[in-house]
């Protein structure tokens, strides 16, 4: 199935500013348009009655007798020096048993023009006229002959609370339709080259706006492909754009950092298993090439493949440790006593090998860690400093209190000790400072790898430097202590007062 085209960023806003504009242009025209055709038919309508009062009087003087005829004569002098005219008022008296009289004979068929019209159009004329004699009291809008539409007001003339006529005044709309038209043209002349410009700012801003996005999205491919090098860049912004750009870069160089960094352990992680295989295999092939290997030949050769497979397994269980080090779940807190917890991980450490191992006191209190990972993590350390000592060498273990919830654990041994410049890549995976020894004694090169990422996990801090008396020192510092109050008073995370 063909993916449907999609429209672009700058093509979607353009067209959102056109709808927003043409709707609220479209509001605007009809609150114009009808409001100047109701204010100047509330003008009209207000005239409409001061000339029905004033031809009321003139009809019909409250001191004249209503008599029919009389009434009929005066509204005929009356309409005699009143001619209609398109822009003028047309006047109508009716008085019972008279005929009607007007200012406008041919409009009501009391005349009739040159030359007659066709039967069917005076037969519409007729039924107008019809409607105009017959319209209700009050105002309403009504069509006459050859007028068009005609704002009619009919007024009831009374005399001493009897109808004894009525008259009509009205006036054609055409100064309304005028007006209303005027507003049209204007409107859509004005309005169409507003939107016009309109539209152009629109498409102009919504590109400066949408093409560091287009950028993003050309470099998002480029990243697709597998190159890692562009970066956006925020281009002297400063906005929300410029923040999205130098977020999109920031992931771009941890996913830089990532990749790089899983290159090197995936190739780091071959060498290392490839190593105990050549061994296993070669030496398999040595015995393979004896016809009758001795007993002593089979025992030597299936010591050294045992050693080497149980080195690869400490290997992949270290890789495994790392590999879950940033899964959410990786920690489970309890409270630790601290005391007993480094009592006894020291005792079980000291009986491996004979060094000489020292325990600084330690705080009296409870850590909120997880107990087999922190296990591990001080282990690590403590292995690390077997390994780069000599038989009688000195191991110290350490635990302080920090500043507020702190506790650092530090471990000094009067070894060779750590190059300056190699202090912060002993945390790298694979880093050996010396590769001859690390490989004789079968270390990983991923101890104090784990060590960074339990102590991170925990939300910590790692550091390697000197021991005092010369050697390594390597620590690091866990929050989540609390000391351990006098009796009959609470805990605090706090130094108390000297």
């Amino acid at each position: 199935m063909n993916e449907a085209p999609r429209r672009s960023l700058r093509g979607r806003l353009t067209l959102a500013v056109a709808v927003l504009l043409v709707g609220a242009f479209g509001v605007t025209f009809v609150a114009v348009y009808r409001g100047t055709g109701s204010q100047l038919q509330a003008q009209i309508d207000h005239e409409l009655r001061v000339d029905a009062t004033g031809f009321a009087r003139q009809v019909a003087p409250p001191a004249v007798a209503p008599v029919p005829a009389r009434l009929a004569a005066a509204a005929r002098r009356y309409l005699s020096v009143q001619p209609f005219r398109v822009t003028s008022r047309l006047l109508i008296d009716q008085v019972p048993g008279q005929p009607p009289a007007t200012n406008e004979p041919e409009l009501l068929g009391l005349s009739r023009p040159d030359g007659d019209e066709p039967p069917p159009a005076q037969g519409e004329e007729d039924a107008l006229t019809r409607g105009l004699l017959s319209a209700d009291p009050g105002y309403s809008t009504v069509e006459a002959p050859d007028v068009g539409r005609l704002r009619l007001l009919v007024v009831p003339v009374l005399w001493e609370g009897r109808t004894i006529g009525r008259i009509s005044v009205g006036e054609p709309l055409e100064t309304v339709r005028r007006a209303q038209e005027g507003v049209r043209h204007t409107f859509l002349l004005a309005g169409g080259l507003t939107l016009a410009a309109a539209l152009l700012a629109s498409y102009l801003l919504a590109s400066g706006f949408s093409a560091p996005l287009r950028r993003m999205a050309a470099i998002a491919r480029r990243v697709d492909e597998g190159d890692l090098s562009p970066r956006i860049g925020g281009r002297g912004r400063r906005d929300e754009v410029r923040v999205l750009a130098d977020a999109f870069d920031h992931m771009l160089d941890r996913l830089e950092d990532a990749f790089d960094r899983q290159r090197a352990f995936v190739a780091d992680a071959s060498h290392e298993l490839r190593t105990p295989l050549a061994g296993i295999r070669g030496q398999l092939e040595v015995l393979a090439r004896q016809g009758s290997p001795t007993p002593e030949e089979v025992r030597r050769v299936e010591r050294l493949v045992t050693g080497e497979t149980e080195r690869m397994a400490r290997i992949v269980d270290d890789l495994l440790t790392l590999a879950q080090s940033d899964e959410p779940h990786y920690l489970a807190h309890e409270p630790i006593d601290l005391r007993p917890f480094v009592a006894d991980l020291f005792e079980l450490t000291s009986a491996t090998a004979r060094r000489r191992f020292e325990l600084g006191d330690v705080p009296a209190g409870t850590l909120e860690a997880d107990r087999t990972r922190l296990a591990q993590a001080v282990g690590n350390l403590l292995e690390n400093a077997i390994g780069h000592t000599k038989e009688g060498g000195r191991v110290r273990l350490s635990v302080e209190r920090g500043d507020g919830d702190r506790v650092s654990f530090a471990v000094e041994d009067d070894g060779p000790g750590i190059p300056a410049e190699q202090r912060e890549r002993i945390f790298d995976r694979f880093h050996r400072t010396d590769v001859s020894r690390a490989r004789s004694s079968g270390g990983t090169g991923l101890g104090l790898a784990i060590v960074r990422a339990i102590v991170v996990a925990h939300g910590g801090e790692v550091r390697a430097g000197s021991a005092t008396g010369g050697g390594a020192r390597v620590e690091f510092e866990l929050p989540g202590f609390r000391v351990q109050a006098p009796e009959g008073q609470p805990e605090t995370g706090s130094v108390p007062a000297p």
